[in-house]
């Protein structure tokens, strides 16, 4: 197969081109892409972020969230991974088969050395851990397959971006995981570094190196470059594409205990109720209005809370405390 080189490891570029190359390539035969992304967290399609993201720690930690155009579940991705990409020519979507495109990289491990098997509908592991998960779309007679690869991917950052917000949760899910996931470094060979893996598999998959690099036109990347600035660098299209969704929080501070309840719709505030034993010294509903229509974001809520602090609309209890109850992760609750 010949291939593509992406153009960096910005995650917004990579699944914008990931997203137009499947619908404008329109090559007649099968072609592949191995990148990598800096730290970011790519949610599926039909994912609601809000229940997917640990907010304060992909703030903090500058990691991208990016939302894809194939289905399946939230993926940390990393320096330390590998991605995937086929786009391939395919009649019908009837007649797509994930083993069929799965096979081809557990072929490309196999070839180094790596013993792998196929697990599932879409895994591939190693002595029983996953080391790749996969996903796929289907338009206009391609079908885009595209996966990950852990070559050292770190487990701790993963857990800790994915939705886990309580500290007492996050050693426990991490020595889950670790029981789940493996790395591919740990079973390959030892003075194998992760540039020499990307190269090998691309020699091994371009037909030992006789298939060649297809370039882009200057028209194609920018066309691409205007996709991500236009959709997928986006709020619209990472956030507020999540479905409808309601968020109940119980905390309780030295200022008494209080429950946030809110309702949203792409990703905005349509409702919001406070309830608890809080000392407000003036009415919160008299600020009410102001939350509705805002995004559901750590930001645009703190600068609510900041213009109103005079109030004490909530007693003691302080805008740091009530942010943390707005962004509880673990408690958001998808309609349906």
């Amino acid at each position: 197969m010949r291939y593509i080189n992406y153009f960096n490891q910005d995650a917004y570029t990579n699944i914008a081109m990931d997203a137009w190359l499947l619908r404008n390539l329109k090559l007649n035969q099968p072609i592949f892409a191995l990148w990598q992304n800096k730290r970011a967290i790519i949610v599926g399609e039909n994912q609601n972020t809000f229940s997917e993201v640990n907010e304060d720690y992909v703030k903090a930690h500058d990691i991208q969230v990016v939302r894809r155009v194939s289905g399946g579940g939230a993926v940390y991705h990393d320096l330390g991974n590998i991605c995937f990409t086929f786009f391939v020519p395919v009649a019908s979507s009837a007649k797509v088969d994930f083993h069929q495109f799965v096979k081809p990289m557990a072929d490309a491990l196999e070839s180094l050395g790596i013993r792998v098997s196929l697990s599932g509908r879409n895994d591939l592991e190693i002595a029983g851990k996953k080391v790749s998960g996969n996903a796929q779309r289907y338009a206009g007679g391609y079908l885009m397959h595209h996966g990950t690869l852990l070559w050292d991917t770190d487990v701790d950052a993963m857990v800790r971006a994915l939705n886990v917000a309580d500290e007492k949760f996050i050693s426990k899910a991490a020595k889950s995981v670790r029981a789940r996931v493996g790395n591919i470094k740990d079973y390959a060979p030892t003075d194998l570094t992760i540039d020499q893996f990307i190269s090998q598999l691309t020699y091994y998959l371009s037909n030992q190196g006789k298939d060649q690099e297809y370039k882009l036109s200057q028209e194609q990347k920018s066309a691409i470059l205007a996709l991500r600035d236009n959709q997928f660098a986006t709020w619209d299209w990472n956030y507020g594409k999540s479905p409808e969704f309601m968020y109940n929080n119980h905390a309780k501070y030295t200022g008494g205990s209080i429950d946030v309840h809110i309702d949203a719709v792409a990703g905005k505030i349509t409702d919001i109720n406070f309830t608890g034993d809080f000392l407000g010294v003036r009415d919160w509903r008299e600020i009410k209005a102001q939350f509705i229509g805002i995004p559901f974001t750590r930001d645009a809520i703190r600068e609510v809370l900041a213009r109103n602090a005079d109030g004490q609309y909530f007693g003691s209890i302080t805008q740091d405390e009530l942010l943390t109850t707005f962004f509880q992760k673990d408690e958001v609750k998808v309609h349906g």
